[in-house]
């Protein structure tokens, strides 16, 4: 690295800053990653276990890559008001990012929605992102969201947005496949939570019982701030419904449509995708409302839990559970991985700036890490296509079945 004075570096820094331009660092020799998640409200046991797993992908590599210090730093993209993501937080994260010349790699979103503000501010920049949690297919995927989707998230034309999960459209299939098969039902009731994240999936889930068979007996979207909804489960028992899928997450209220349901004396199968899989639902529902006596509850997830995983994801657990004490929630291992792939991308990217890195990123083929052996495809998806079914049985989240490609084991 050239050296030069305080003077000129801080101009330029300044400069790029203000540009918006892709800077590599010029202050030492420091590369930081940076990972916006919401550490404010319920999801904060979910994030600290991610974050916790960023940190343990850094430590590996003795905190440093081809002779950079590797720094960090957590952010929160959540306020104290909303008690979730907040979209002002989300954008300040960014810009906060966008204007460190250190920075070379952001890790983040975990909901879909803060993805949708920072998305097109990063790539404007020309910083990477890699998301350990985002899942709306719109994202990434072209015709399978909105018409403007994902060209609106791209205003360079290129794609620097990179996530670790499988997409969507894989899950809510997935979902509504279970419900049909293994459950039986043929009459669902479909809910949402009218965000990006859970009316993605929810649309997803409609389009697949459609094609399947399965008769949709109501569609609505709900009020995430109501403090019940019993109206609602009156039409939900009106209609014959013979399972309730619910597109949100535990922060949308999904424990307390359940606990609605169940004082309403809906006994019929609750299934929610991963936005749930999280020991805050299971919390927030009471024990009492997750039983099979109950109708159970189910919840889909793009991979496979924590207990599952084989492999270096095995050996991820294990050394996670010695370091923390507890087993890590089911988003642990893909902060990791996340973190893993943007720090081997850095390594084998030909300069230290955020150009490079991007390249480096977009070139990852057959990735060995704790999620098996896989690749980014040309929309910046995950070619992994493990899903798994999920229940809750004592209080505790038991595994059902895996379903989809496996990933190679990654022994």
């Amino acid at each position: 690295m050239l050296r030069r004075t305080a003077a000129i570096v801080s101009a330029i820094s300044l400069a790029a800053a203000l540009a918006g331009a892709a800077a590599a660092p010029q202050q030492g020799k420091t590369l930081k990653l940076v990972s916006s998640l919401p550490r404010t409200g319920s999801a904060n046991a979910q994030t600290t276990s991610m974050v916790n797993g960023i940190r343990m992908a850094i430590e590996e590599r003795g905190g440093q890559v081809d002779g950079f210090a590797i720094a960090y730093e957590d952010m929160d993209d959540a306020s104290p008001q909303k008690g979730n993501w907040d979209p002002q937080v989300e954008a300040a994260n960014a810009k906060k990012a966008i204007a460190d010349a250190e920075v070379i790699g952001y890790l983040g979103t975990y909901n879909s929605g803060a993805a949708k503000v920072s998305m097109p501010m990063l790539n404007k920049a020309g910083l990477v992102m890699i998301s350990p949690g985002n899942t709306h297919t719109g994202l990434t995927k072209p015709g399978m969201g909105e018409p403007n989707e994902p060209a609106v998230y791209r205003p360079t034309g290129k794609i620097t947005y990179f996530r670790v999960v499988p997409a969507d459209d894989i899950q809510g299939a997935v979902a509504c496949e279970f419900i049909r098969a293994d459950l039986g039902a043929k009459k669902v009731f479909v809910l949402h939570d009218r965000e990006l994240y859970g009316k993605g999936i929810a649309d997803v889930f409609r389009k697949s019982a459609e094609a399947s068979g399965v008769q949709v007996v109501g569609f609505e979207g709900i009020d995430p701030k109501a403090s019940n909804y019993r109206s609602l489960v009156t039409k939900i028992r009106a209609a014959g419904a013979e399972a309730v899928f619910f597109g949100g997450t535990t922060q949308t209220n999904a424990a307390q449509v359940l606990k609605d349901l169940r004082a309403g004396g809906a006994k019929v199968p609750f299934v929610s995708p991963d936005g749930t899989f999280e020991r805050a639902f299971i919390e927030a529902a009471g024990k009492d409302n997750v039983t099979k006596e109950q109708g159970g509850v189910y919840i889909t997830f793009g991979g496979l839990p924590s207990d599952q995983l084989t492999g270096l994801g095995a050996d991820f657990v294990k050394r996670y559970k010695a370091k923390h004490g507890e087993v890590p929630e089911a988003y642990a291992v893909y902060g990791y991985e996340a973190a893993r792939v943007l720090l081997d991308a850095i390594d084998r990217a030909e300069s230290k700036d955020r150009a490079s890195v991007i390249a480096a990123v977009a070139a990852t083929k057959d990735f060995t890490g704790a999620l098996g052996t896989w690749s980014f495809d040309a929309n910046g998806d995950t070619t992994n296509r493990m899903m798994s079914v999920n229940t809750i049985e004592n209080g505790e989240f038991k595994f059902v079945k895996a379903v989809g490609g496996a990933p190679s084991k990654a022994e």
